[in-house]
């Protein structure tokens, strides 16, 4: 048997943000949140933080110079917000298409069911945030869950999400591989 770590068949992670704008209102946070679990998306880890605006520009440091540079660390240390780690075969492409175009305009013109054509009010505070590629997912992890070890994730937990059971937590938030008899296969 190959390697389960990047198999053909491993589900894929990314890194999915719920801004400031969203999570200060309760119906729109619930509402990405069961599109997420609609979408069919494992939820692997989740938490809400209040990012210091250090750690905002840090994390934003390709975009330093640009003309929305400091208006994007300010918001995002504006308040509070969600981080995800997300799974799927197809992770960062499906979390791309679900959240629409960046600018909140074009999403409302030519993908109004999107995240950011429902939720979206400018190109700033436009509702989420995902990584735009494998590369990019991992360092974003790393950012937000320090303690998560992707290759440990692939190598114990990954193989169970994907055979299954597989079972949703509204405590925690999160999907995890169990049976009836609790964490692990029945």
């Amino acid at each position: 048997m190959t390697s389960i770590l990047r198999s053909p068949q491993a589900l894929q992670l990314t890194l999915a943000l719920i801004k400031p704008d969203a999570v200060a209102h309760p119906l729109i946070l619930e509402a990405v949140h069961q599109q997420i679990l609609s979408n069919k998306f494992l939820i692997v880890r989740m938490r809400e933080l209040l990012w210091r605006k250090e750690e905002c520009q840090q994390f934003y440091k390709e975009h330093e110079g640009r003309f929305f540079y400091q208006r994007l660390v300010e918001f995002m240390a504006s308040g509070p917000i969600r981080a995800y780690i997300l799974a799927h075969k197809d992770a960062i492409q499906l979390w791309r298409t679900l959240m629409g175009p960046t600018r909140v305009f074009r999403a409302r013109h030519v993908a109004p069911d999107s995240i950011r054509g429902s939720f979206g009010l400018t190109d700033t505070r436009n509702t989420t945030h995902g990584s735009d590629s494998v590369v990019s997912a991992s360092r974003e992890i790393a950012a937000f869950f320090p303690d998560f070890s992707e290759q440990r994730w692939y190598e114990e937990e990954e193989p169970q999400l994907r055979c299954g059971p597989v079972h949703y937590s509204p405590e925690g938030g999160i999907h995890c591989a169990a049976g009836p008899g609790g964490p692990g296969p029945a």
